[in-house]
């Protein structure tokens, strides 16, 4: 994008530098001249009197004396000539005058700092990758959230694959891959935030465990596992890190794609699951299942927001990771206030 305005510009400026009677200009090269005597050529033309055009451009009339004698070395014209009426300009310099002139205004839009997003008016759609812990319990409070903020945007969630995490945020098919574990491994080049740590509980059918409302380490590595997916290919957790410290491991019984699975498997097994706090109150809520205390010092989940570093000055995205922010921050705070 960046070569292709540069190109435009160079073409523009080629035209209008070397549009008399089939003469190129006397230069080297485009690319050595310099360009903010372009400035002063549109204001010398426009004012046609050197100290009126020195005080617009903020020069001293001595400079600007000098830089019109820049401008007819290497442009090989005279530019302005003094007659009864002042200063006029030449056939070329008149020429060239709207071409400089519109060469400079995209010149000065390529420059501008991006423009104000503004979510009451804007219909930007947004697609995010996910996990499933995002989709369940941040989308419908953000979607209700939005709808009252910015009631033109759309937001579309999709499934983390390996090019959401590589390709698609690059190619801005995806803005952002918000939910992914902290030890999870993504490209380097990609910007890795953390977004909301919370704690692990455990979930046990009620019918093959009713009562059991705490697990001790002994118990729990006992006990089968339905254990998830990494979305790096890793199928080594969190959890089974911290157990291969204390020498331990846990035999699975099902490796499943999201948690509303797992949920579902343990409510019709004897089987555990370890997830996040609000999955689990989530699913307590729907199935014949408990939330189950964990054996002591087990880690939290730490889980990520991530962007390429392309759009990092985008306004928009930067907006939307303030209200994921915000939604994540909420939910944080009652994990800790529920579940202490």
């Amino acid at each position: 994008m960046i070569s292709g305005l540069q190109e435009k510009i160079e073409k523009m400026l080629f035209f209008a530098l070397s549009i008399t009677g089939g003469t190129i200009f006397n230069m080297k090269s485009l690319r050595q001249f310099d360009l903010n005597l372009l400035v002063l050529f549109e204001a010398l033309v426009t004012e046609r009197h050197v100290s009126r055009a020195a005080e617009k451009v903020f020069l001293s009339q001595s400079a600007m004396s000098h830089a019109l004698n820049r401008l007819r070395e290497q442009l090989d014209d005279p530019l302005l000539i003094r007659t009864e009426k002042g200063l006029q300009p030449t056939a070329r310099a008149l020429d060239m005058l709207p071409e400089v002139r519109a060469a400079l205004r995209q010149i000065e839009r390529a420059l501008a700092p991006p423009t104000q997003f503004d979510p009451t008016t804007s219909d930007r759609l947004f697609t995010v990758a996910c996990t499933d812990y995002f989709e369940a319990v941040i989308v419908p409070e953000l979607i209700s959230h939005l709808r009252k903020v910015a009631p033109q945007i759309t937001v579309e969630v999709e499934v983390i694959t390996e090019d959401a995490s590589q390709n698609d945020l690059e190619n801005r098919s995806v803005d952002l891959v918000v939910g992914m574990d902290a030890t999870d491994i993504v490209p380097h080049h990609l910007v890795v935030e953390p977004w909301v740590t919370e704690k692990l509980v455990c979930l046990l059918g009620q019918q093959e465990h009713p009562g059991t409302y705490q697990l001790s380490l002994e118990d729990y590595v006992k006990l089968p596992h339905v254990v998830f997916f990494d979305q790096t290919g890793d199928n080594a957790s969190t959890i089974d890190h911290w157990l291969k410290e204390r020498e331990l491991s846990r035999h699975h019984i099902a490796r499943t794609m999201n948690y509303m699975a797992a949920a579902k498997i343990v409510a019709r097994t004897d089987a555990v699951a370890t997830l996040p706090y609000h999955m689990a109150r989530l699913f307590s809520q729907l199935f014949p299942v408990n939330i189950v205390t964990p054996p002591e010092n087990m880690p939290a989940i730490e889980m990520t927001m991530i962007h390429h570093p392309l759009f990092s000055n985008d306004p928009a995205l930067i907006w939307l990771k303030q209200q994921i922010n915000l939604f994540g921050q909420q939910v944080q705070k009652s994990a800790l206030t529920a579940y202490q």
